[in-house]
């Protein structure tokens, strides 16, 4: 399968790179796509080397798949040539969450609703990804009601500039920044811009967003996102009201026997989800599960994974491995 990675030098990018190789994807040819000052330059796929190309070479090449990490502004102007020409678009950017006629998606939640007409596919905000993939056997089982989420993401979910921020903060060097204030030894309860109601952008993407991968306007969904000095993972304290009552024991073997998920949950020991464990992995870590005594039927419990991978290539990767699955991946038409 012939496959365009769009933001190829990107941290995103590079990470979609890394899992295509590591989950053996059937890439029969890679197309590394990437700005204007990257063309030409080299990227080494599977211990080869591969040459970035334009847009317009891209597709050009007619590739089964496109999956993008390159920005919304990106993926407004290019995903709709891509998907022109018959090639699937798997976008990472938020540009296309919310429009109503494409399909937000993360596999363990509602691959069904993809089809071979879906031509641009949206892969949702990282931390909205992760509690939909705890919420969903929860969500069957018991109904849910409403959710209290708040968060506790890393810096990679800015990007390297943030990586850098951090590190040379740390160092005492006085660089670039990307954060209005000092990230290092501080926590900014700020994650994208304001919006009138006073919540976040990335607030507001988690509320929207949860209620349309899981297919349910009732749930109620309430978030503080917040930036953390950390690599490896976002974090997120979740309570959860059900319609139904539940049980503690058979809530962990609901979760501990559905796709995606790792239950580390073993007080005693010390033993709960951390971004130092999730990092480089591709599974939701959920833990410190209890009842919230203050409330009938509601759950509190600690959510871990990594941003970079089953927060946005992972599943972008997982959508495709569906996709081909599935058989819903045409061949592009010529252009």
């Amino acid at each position: 399968m012939k496959i365009a990675v769009v933001g190829a030098t990107g941290l995103v990018g590079t990470k979609v790179l890394q899992v295509l190789a590591e989950r053996n994807f059937p890439v029969t040819e890679l197309i590394p796509v990437a700005s204007a000052k990257s063309i030409g330059k080299e990227i080494t796929f599977k211990g080869k080397p591969f040459k970035v190309v334009s847009v317009e070479d891209a597709i050009k090449q007619k590739p089964d798949v496109a999956i993008f990490s390159a920005g919304g502004s990106t993926s407004l102007e290019q995903a709709p040539l891509f998907a022109a020409a018959g090639i699937t678009v798997i976008d990472n950017s938020s540009a296309w969450r919310m429009d109503p006629t494409k399909k937000l998606v993360v596999p363990e939640v509602n691959a069904d609703v993809l089809t071979a007409e879906d031509k641009i596919i949206a892969n949702p905000n990282c931390s909205t990804i992760q509690m939909v993939v705890a919420l969903k056997p929860l969500h069957d089982k018991y109904k849910i009601k409403r959710v209290v989420v708040s968060t506790y993401q890393s810096v990679t979910g800015t990007g390297v500039k943030a990586v850098d921020q951090l590190f040379n903060e740390r160092k005492g060097i006085d660089g670039p920044k990307v954060y209005p204030y000092t990230i290092d030894l501080n926590v900014i309860p700020q994650i994208d811009v304001f919006t009138e109601n006073g919540y976040t952008k990335e607030e507001m993407k988690m509320i929207l967003e949860t209620k349309k991968i899981m297919g349910d306007d009732s749930i109620k969904v309430t978030a503080t996102t917040v930036r953390i000095p950390v690599m490896g993972g976002h974090s997120e304290s979740v309570n959860i009201e059900f319609l139904h009552d539940f049980d503690l024991s058979e809530v962990r073997e609901l979760l501990a026997n559905s796709p995606g998920i790792v239950v580390v949950d073993d007080v005693a020991n010390l033993k709960y989800p951390m971004p130092l464990d999730a990092h480089d992995k591709d599974d939701v870590f959920i833990g410190r599960l209890r009842r919230d005594e203050t409330q009938d039927n509601t759950l509190n419990c600690w959510i871990v994974s990594d941003n970079l991978r089953k927060g946005a290539a992972t599943n972008a990767v997982q959508i495709a491995e569906y996709l081909a699955a599935k058989n819903l991946i045409g061949q592009a038409v010529a252009v």
